[in-house]
């Protein structure tokens, strides 16, 4: 069977993440129902680099799946955007891969991007795209203590509690923190992440960001292996899947 990797941009709003569950409407099960026509009407298995949590969105999210006959890249991306509707899923682009690749397994760096709208109005045309916080944040604060974090750590600290992975064991390649205008922006990037990973580390830095904490106190988090003396939980709306990266380039079309 002919195997195919998916470009993906989603407004997570709405969702209940990317897996499918009982619970509600999942990314996944809006791309495996708009794909099902083009594989005898069952709905192939699409897997994604990365499972993200609900409101939650994507502007890079790569996915695979086998269907049942050979279709142009091209085609497949514009069934897939035709039986999308309404929901905001799209294919931006796709590709022909080798058999046995795997979008998830197959990755070797995932980013993110988080928003803060850090301003005392709040967002009228992107509310859910930000989370919103009123007091000013001392950005460069936040990205002096975001850097005692680079590197390989045990980040049980920033874990969520129901995260499955056998190991909190992590090499965080980037963690910048970032002012642009009424926005302080937070780009992670790593292989891989633990299960709120990125929404902790914010959460944590955003206390620096406030003042109530010091530039040296998310590092003393990161070695004291506590979830409970971190920060919140910085809410899913802010963040962003920004890309899915691969030793092999992908022929998107």
């Amino acid at each position: 069977m002919p195997r195919y990797a998916l470009r993906l941009e989603w407004d997570g709003t709405g969702f209940v993440g990317w897996q499918r569950q009982d619970s509600g409407l999942s990314i996944q099960q809006v791309v495996e129902e708009a794909a099902a026509p083009l594989n005898g009407g069952t709905p192939p298995l699409v897997t994604a680099a990365g499972r993200t949590d609900a409101g939650v969105h994507a502007e890079g999210m790569v996915a695979d799946l086998a269907l049942d006959r050979d279709i142009a890249p091209e085609r497949l991306r514009e069934a897939i955007n035709a039986r999308t509707v309404p929901h905001p899923v799209v294919a931006l682009a796709a590709a022909r891969v080798a058999d046995d690749f795997s979008a998830r397994f197959a990755c070797t760096g995932r980013a993110y991007r988080y928003r803060i709208l850090n301003r005392p109005a709040r967002a009228a045309l992107e509310a859910a795209r930000f989370w919103h916080i009123k007091r000013p944040l001392d950005a460069a604060a936040m990205h002096q203590a975001a850097q005692a974090l680079l590197g390989q750590h045990d980040f049980s600290a920033f874990r969520a509690a129901a995260c499955q992975a056998k190991s909190a064991l992590r090499t965080l390649d980037r963690l910048d923190v970032a002012r642009i205008g009424e926005e302080v922006v937070i780009t992670a990037e790593a292989r891989s992440f633990l299960h709120h990973q990125v929404r902790n580390l914010v959460g944590t830095l955003a206390e620096v960001g406030h003042g109530r904490r010091g530039t040296g106190w998310p590092r003393a988090v990161l070695d004291g292996r506590d979830r409970t003396k971190a920060g919140q939980t910085a809410p899913a709306e802010g963040l962003v899947f920004v890309a899915a990266r691969y030793d092999a380039e992908i022929g998107w079309e």
